[in-house]
């Protein structure tokens, strides 16, 4: 699979990197993520370390370069995966929130659907200037501010913490992408903890403003009482669930090709599971002649 990213990756030389090549996983990738009990950020980065053929002129992609990559990039390939794996289609069901209704509500939409907003302004580096009621005692010495955007390196350091204690983790991911604050850089833990809750918003608003995004949410009817609501749409643990949903699966399908074809367990988590499954559906229609020719 060939795409474009929605942000892209700058190299140490200043050259922004969006075209990529994706292949599909392997056996061995999927048994990877089924047999850890974490949907780390780590563990995205190991992933699609092996799967990225190629980004821009970068070949292979190392998982230095995979943890460069801003967050929505990796969702944005999180999804492209899980479409070669398992297909555009998404099929669910959860209960409507509404408390006089409560009733079941089937769930399909199609990755294809998934908004995805390309980056504001593709840069590695962006500044902006704070407004005289954000800086403290109107400093305008500290108005201008530099900062990077988050990427897989900060999800892997904080992802821990932000379950425990999301204002720390916050204000650590703040501390590692503000680059500087007027004359200070790089401006210190101290200085950055010390903004003040307007600056940081401004900040935060700018970031968002800038970065790429894949909607984390869909809009869906009930069909009972015809009310919409949203659904939060986790990209990392949607994907992750659907490869343990099939856990066991991929061992049965590795012992019905071994036992019938005689391959290598190697061989067999060498392939896509499209592969797989295209030779286990020959193979199944095969035996039913059997079946059918021997009755």
């Amino acid at each position: 699979m060939h795409g474009v990213l929605p942000g892209g990756y700058w190299d140490d030389e200043g050259r922004l990197h969006r075209q990529f090549e994706l292949t599909a996983m392997t056996g061995r990738e999927e048994e990877l993520l089924v047999r850890r009990d974490t949907d780390s950020a780590s563990l995205v980065t190991e992933v699609l370390s092996r799967c990225l053929r190629r980004l821009g002129s970068i070949a292979p992609v190392t998982p230095e370069v995979v943890r460069g990559l801003l967050v929505a990039d990796r969702q944005f390939l999180l999804l492209q995966l899980r479409r070669v794996a398992f297909g555009d289609l998404v099929r669910g069901s959860l209960l409507c929130p509404w408390p006089d209704c409560g009733r079941r509500v089937s769930l399909e939409f199609s990755l294809a659907d998934v908004p995805v907003e390309e980056a504001a302004d593709h840069a590695p580096v962006h500044s902006m200037t704070l407004s005289a009621e954000a800086r403290d005692d109107g400093e305008a010495a500290c108005a201008e501010v530099h900062f990077r955007l988050p990427d897989g390196s900060d999800q892997e350091d904080l992802s821990g913490l932000l379950a425990d204690n999301e204002a720390e983790a916050l204000t650590l991911l703040l501390s590692r992408c503000i680059l500087r604050i007027g004359p200070y850089e790089p401006p210190g833990d101290q200085r950055v903890a010390a903004l003040s809750p307007r600056a940081r918003a401004e900040i935060e608003e700018r970031m968002e403003r800038l970065a790429p995004r894949v909607e984390q949410t869909m809009e869906t009817e009930c069909a009972e009482c015809t009310r919409t609501f949203l659904v939060p749409f986790d990209v990392q643990r949607f994907f992750f669930g659907d490869l343990r949903a099939g856990a066991a699966l991929l061992y049965r399908e590795v012992h019905h090709l071994a036992f019938h074809y005689h391959w290598s367990e190697r061989e067999i988590m060498d392939m896509a599971r499209d592969k797989r499954r295209t030779y286990i559906d020959v193979l199944d229609d095969v035996l039913l002649e059997v079946q059918n020719c021997g009755t």
